[in-house]
């Protein structure tokens, strides 16, 4: 029988909420960070741009395998040692990406980050479980709040960081800042009792048999896989395009660039409001149309200059606020689903999309080097449109009616 977690109250207070939150940024953080720093890497290490990417590549690859292999162990361990331990081996394995040797090594390296950084997608089941119920929102709203500062920060600090002392420096920064973290939550985080006693293979199996069952699922993790393939497809892409031929910048300008993101967090409140009054279907094709929009925005950065970076601005912002707006809807729809299963269809959830993003890395990166920018952003606006076609083809049945948040009160048969 599953045991409660102790009272949220009684357990959490503001400085390990504050403490919580920065994990969150500076775990997603080390997922974004080595975008910015990859052209060092390939003229530090010697090798090809597309090649250097294969690191944001394998970081993305190993955070949707973390969410799978990792995640669902929330609810089989006491959170406090889970957290602790998964903090210490991203911490040590970005220690061995400082270190790293050659290609092969950062590559190996940033993998093993990637599986042990997905510790945010554990905290906040295990904070929504700690708060009170009159609490649980701000809660929650202050830990993506930390995730998001951790998006917006992550390619400025490891554009400037590399630049002024090189690209291993980076990683030797997030290392101490994670192992410190670590040390702190070791003593701050307070015990908790495990939700489940399932197995291992039960949990894991737990996210592939909702794959199966439920359409809606299958249809948000295509949406998320596809908009997030674009969005990852262009920072990495960004990259090598700002510090290649046609600008000739230093990293550190994707680094400024990606500030222009801030902008999102203005708009995703308003997004989430949508949601709560019209339900996920117009917030969706919004997302998906936005993201087709600010393909075309971002192929006027061919033309150089002073239009080519405002054009640049405008489609990263207007491509980043699609994105998060997709997956405030998303989310929403799939949370609507199962309200006993949301971390196990949230496992799902996030595997699927941190997929596609880690094939839009890579596909960026060769479409940028072999075909140019345009390429990546023919690239982004094929991704939406295979998304806008299944959102075209949906056939819905009775619409939940929404309650509060976005929750639905009744469940909504579906069809694919």
């Amino acid at each position: 029988m599953s045991s409660p977690l102790p009272p949220a109250h009684a357990s959490i207070g503001r400085r390990t909420l504050f403490l919580l939150a920065l994990t969150c940024g500076v775990a997603v953080g080390n997922i974004y960070f080595p975008q910015a720093v990859s052209p060092l890497v390939a003229s530090g290490l010697h090798v090809a741009p597309d090649s250097a990417a294969l690191v944001v590549t394998a970081a993305q690859l190993g955070y949707a395998a973390g969410n799978f292999l990792l995640v669902p162990l929330g609810d089989r361990f006491p959170h406090r040692p889970l957290i602790v331990a998964m903090l210490a081996v991203t911490g040590v394995a970005m220690l061995g990406a400082a270190g790293a040797p050659g290609l092969a090594a950062l590559v190996a390296a940033s993998a093993v980050a990637g599986v042990t950084t997905v510790v945010a997608q554990v905290i906040m089941p295990m904070a929504a479980g700690l708060a009170a119920a009159e609490r649980r929102g701000a809660v929650m709203g202050t830990l993506l709040a930390g995730a998001i500062g951790g998006i917006l920060l992550a390619r400025t600090f490891g554009g400037l960081a590399g630049e002024w002392l090189g690209w291993r420096a980076p990683y030797l920064i997030a290392a101490a800042a994670t192992l410190a973290i670590a040390a702190a939550l070791a003593f701050a985080l307070p015990p908790t009792v495990p939700p489940s006693r399932r197995s291992y293979p039960a949990l894991l199996a737990a996210p592939l048999r909702l794959l199966r069952e439920e359409p809606e699922l299958r249809r948000s993790c295509l949406y998320q896989a596809t908009l997030f393939g674009g969005f990852q497809a262009v920072w990495t892409g960004l990259a090598l395009y700002l510090t290649g031929p046609e600008y000739g910048f230093g990293v550190q300008a994707v680094g400024v660039l990606a500030l222009v993101g801030a902008g999102t967090m203005a708009a995703t409140p308003f997004a989430g409001r949508r949601v709560d009054r019209r339900g996920p279907e117009p917030v969706s094709l919004a997302a998906i149309a936005g993201t087709i929009a600010a393909a075309g925005v971002l192929a006027l950065g061919g033309l150089g200059g002073a239009p080519g970076l405002a054009a640049l601005g405008a489609g990263t912002l207007l491509l980043e606020t699609a994105m998060q707006s997709g997956m405030i809807a998303n989310q929403a729809r799939i949370f609507a689903l199962r309200p006993d299963a949301r971390s196990r269809i949230n496992t799902a959830y996030m595997t699927c999309a941190f997929l596609g993003g880690s094939t839009g890395s890579w596909l960026g990166a060769r479409a940028c080097t072999r075909f140019g920018w345009t390429a990546v952003c023919a690239l982004v606006a094929l991704l939406a449109c295979v998304a806008l076609a299944r959102h075209l083809s949906h056939r819905p049945g009775r619409p939940a009616r929404p309650g509060p948040r976005g929750n639905a009160q009744a469940k909504a048969p579906s069809r694919s």
